[in-house]
C-alpha cells in the first residue's frame, strides 16, 4: 500500500476512501479480537445478560412496581440499559488508545488519524448489529405485540452510534497528550453508568437531581429503547429528534476537539 492510496486526495473520492479505510481497519480489529473464539461476536451479549440476571435477582422484587408490577418488564428494562451502556463504554474505551496504538503505522504511511477511532467503533457496531440488535428486535416484537415498532429502533440506535463516535473522538485525541486518561475515563464511565437509570427506575431519583440525569445522553437513549420495546406508546417524533439532536451535538464537539488536537499529534506518536 502506498501513501497516495491511503490518504484522501480528491474531493470526489474522499468519502469512498474514508469508507474503504474504516472498513479495512474495522475488519482487522474484528479478526484480531475474535481469532480462536468459539462464540465470536456473540460474546457481546454475555455481559448484558449476566448483569441483567444479577440485577434482576437483587432488585427485581423491589423495583417491579415501577415497571407495571412485572419482573419480566424489569428484566427487559435492565437488559436494554445494559446493552446501550455496554456498547458505549466498550466502543469508546477501545477507541481511546486507537490512535496511539497505530502510531508506528501512521509514521510510515499517511493515514488520516480519525480513521482509527471511527473504525474501532465500526467494529463494535458490527458486533452490536450481528449479536445484540436481533435480540432487541425480537424483544420489541414479543413485548410490544407491534412488529411495526422495530422501525422506531433506528432512532435510538443512530443516537447511540453518534454519541459513541463523538466520545471516541474526544478521548482518542486527548490520550495522545494525556497518557493517564484511561484511569480518569474509567471513573467517568462509572459516573455515566450510575447516573443512567439502567438497573434502577428514574422515579427514585430525587426531583432536584433529575435534571442532571436528563443531561446524560445515554439515559435518554436507554429510555427511548425501553419505551419502544414495551411501553404503551412509542416516543414522540419530537422526543426522538431531541435525542438525535443531543447526539449530533456530542459528535460535533468530538469532531472539533479531534480536528484541533490532531494538528500537534504527529510529534507525539
Amino acid at each position: 500500500m502506498n501513501a497516495v492510496a491511503l490518504y484522501p486526495s480528491s474531493r470526489g473520492t474522499t468519502a469512498r476512501r474514508y469508507f474503504d479505510l474504516i472498513t479495512a481497519f474495522a475488519e482487522r480489529t474484528i479478526k484480531a479480537r475474535y481469532r480462536g473464539s468459539v462464540l465470536g461476536v456473540f460474546w457481546s451479549l454475555s455481559n448484558p445478560l449476566i448483569m441483567t440476571f444479577v440485577y434482576s435477582l437483587i432488585f427485581g422484587t423491589a423495583f417491579k412496581a415501577y415497571y407495571g408490577n412485572s419482573i419480566p418488564n424489569y428484566i427487559l428494562a435492565v437488559f436494554m440499559g445494559m446493552v446501550v451502556m455496554s456498547f458505549f463504554s466498550q466502543g469508546s474505551s477501545q477507541a481511546l488508545t486507537s490512535v496511539v496504538a497505530n502510531g508506528m503505522l501512521v509514521n510510515k504511511i499517511r493515514i488520516p488519524l480519525v480513521i482509527f477511532p471511527i473504525s474501532t467503533v465500526a467494529a463494535n457496531l458490527f458486533q452490536f448489529t450481528v449479536g445484540v440488535l436481533p435480540v432487541i428486535v425480537g424483544v420489541t416484537i414479543v413485548a410490544s405485540h407491534h412488529p411495526s415498532r422495530i422501525v422506531y429502533l433506528a432512532a435510538p440506535a443512530l443516537s447511540l452510534l453518534l454519541v459513541t463516535i463523538g466520545a471516541s473522538l474526544i478521548v482518542s485525541a486527548l490520550f495522545i497528550f494525556f497518557r493517564d486518561l484511561p484511569y480518569l475515563y474509567e471513573l467517568i464511565l462509572s459516573i455515566t453508568y450510575m447516573t443512567s437509570p439502567i438497573f434502577y427506575p428514574e422515579q427514585i431519583v430525587p426531583e432536584r437531581l433529575r435534571p442532571f440525569v436528563h443531561l446524560n445522553p445515554i439515559a435518554a437513549i436507554v429510555n427511548d429503547f425501553r419505551q419502544i420495546a414495551f411501553a404503551a406508546t412509542v416516543p414522540s417524533i419530537e422526543s426522538l429528534a431531541g435525542t438525535i439532536g443531543i447526539a449530533l451535538v456530542t459528535l460535533a464537539i468530538g469532531a472539533v476537539v479531534f480536528a484541533t488536537l490532531q494538528k500537534w499529534a504527529m510529534d507525539l506518536l
